[in-house]
């Protein structure tokens, strides 16, 4: 017996001095050294593949005979300091209110349905009933604006600029068209691009799905950007490190039209091709299940982009499908362009949608959807997005509010302009480490 108290005393004696030890090395660490502080900077970059990215780059250029003359830069320095055009972000202007529009637009969006009636049931009917109750689960520092406003357009690109985002992807539907609820907007591409042009900012265009979307009719809607909208100063365009200098186009839903269409427009042989007209572009699809990606390829497209900001939504924008999907692109000579976003929540216009929230943490969601976008090593990445304020994916400013039958979600405890500056922060980052990939 007292053989066995003798290591019973030596085995508590060896476990105090273990846990005593374990503590004394713990306080030692600081947040940094562990995962628990993910930030620019963090050396979580693998290896994918052996080839040099391509990439944009700083020269004046003539394009061939068809084609604008077009300046083409990595980035630029303006008033708002130093902006990059490796870095894309998504905006809207389908906004309206009384004062510029006679009426509200979007911020009254109807609540959704779902599509099974029995869940249905369970949950509220109608539509918002700006100012005081919008159709998001923030609320914009401008207010529910409209798009049409001079005042407000000038404050988007002074924030877009601030955040350093060198292209802002427009939104687009053809002339007289529009979303369900909202108007048409194409008449409002002048004053975005002149807006845009006075910040550095270069514009891309986000075709936007619509009634009778085709591989013809998206010809003809390539067509008409180009010859009315080529030659502005701020019309973006992707020069490729074989020299290629061509407009890039985003294609939302492209998955709906199927590939044999796309490859009659965008493969060389194809029926209405443009490849080798002045109307030739960088074409990027949307990647939602992984399928997609065959489709892409099939279809003629130069690359894939993910969109969505709620991680494990889709298996385009799980971040943890990001370097397959990238090694697979670059197997294939495709771009491949990450999508980050900040949270998302859109529980104001589909109520029944509580399980594709993600909640910001801060910024620290949004940090992490940046690294992941990173560690793939992309030549662009976009970030989803300025105002989609319906999906709560907004960097823009957004402030306290609360109302009788209302409280919003804001960005305390920090500043309303706390996304625009973690979006410079990792620009920035962004492209000190791409320096380093091409060495």
């Amino acid at each position: 017996m007292a053989r066995l108290r003798k290591k019973a005393c030596i085995a508590l004696f060896l476990f105090t001095l273990f846990v005593f030890g374990t503590m004394m090395g713990l306080r030692t660490l600081k947040p940094s050294d562990g995962f628990s502080d993910l930030a620019p900077g963090l050396d979580l970059m693998p290896m994918i593949g052996g080839r040099m990215d391509r990439r944009s780059v700083s020269q004046d250029v003539v394009s061939s005979p068809g084609q604008v003359r077009a300046k083409v830069v990595l980035s630029n320095s303006g008033p708002e300091g130093t902006i990059f055009y490796d870095v894309h972000i998504f905006y809207s202007v389908w906004y309206g209110n009384p004062s510029m529009d006679g009426k509200y637009m979007h911020w009254d969006h109807v609540l959704v349905p779902h599509w099974d009636p029995k869940i249905a049931a369970s949950y509220p009917k109608g539509r918002h009933m700006p100012p005081e109750d919008i159709g998001s689960s923030f609320y914009p520092d401008l207010g529910p604006y409209s798009s049409r406003d001079p005042d407000v357009l000038e404050s988007h690109m002074e924030q877009i600029g601030a955040a350093a985002a060198g292209v802002l992807v427009l939104s687009w539907y053809p002339p007289g068209l529009a979303d369900d609820n909202g108007e048409p907007t194409e008449d409002l591409v002048p004053a975005i691009l002149d807006a845009a042009h006075r910040h550095n900012l270069k514009v891309a265009f986000h075709l936007q799905p619509y009634r009778g979307r085709s591989d013809h009719s998206v010809h003809d809607n390539i067509k008409y950007i180009i010859d009315r909208y080529g030659d502005h100063g701020a019309f973006y365009k992707f020069t490729s490190s074989t020299g290629n200098i061509l407009p890039l186009f985003y294609i939302y839903d492209s998955y709906l039209t199927p590939p044999e269409n796309w490859s009659d427009l965008l493969h060389p042989t194809g029926s209405h091709s443009l490849r080798g007209t002045p109307y030739d572009s960088v074409f990027i699809a949307l990647i939602v299940e992984e399928r997609h990606k065959h489709d892409i390829l099939a279809g003629g497209f130069d690359g894939m982009y993910t969109y969505f900001a709620s991680n494990g939504f889709s298996f385009g924008s799980s971040h943890q499908n990001w370097i397959a999907v990238k090694a697979f692109c670059d197997g294939n000579n495709l771009l491949f362009i990450p999508s980050a976003g900040p949270g998302y929540i859109d529980t104001a216009v589909r109520p029944w949608n509580n399980h594709n929230t993600r909640n910001r943490v801060n910024g620290r969601y949004y940090e992490t959807a940046l690294q992941a976008a990173l560690n793939v090593r992309p030549e662009i990445v976009t970030i989803t997005s300025f105002n989609e304020w319906h999906e709560g994916t907004q960097i823009e400013r957004a402030v306290p509010k609360k109302t009788v039958t209302r409280l919003y979600l804001d960005y305390q405890p920090h500043q309303p302009e706390h996304y625009l500056e973690l979006t410079r922060r990792w620009a920035e980052q962004f492209n000190k480490e791409k320096e380093t990939w091409l060495m």
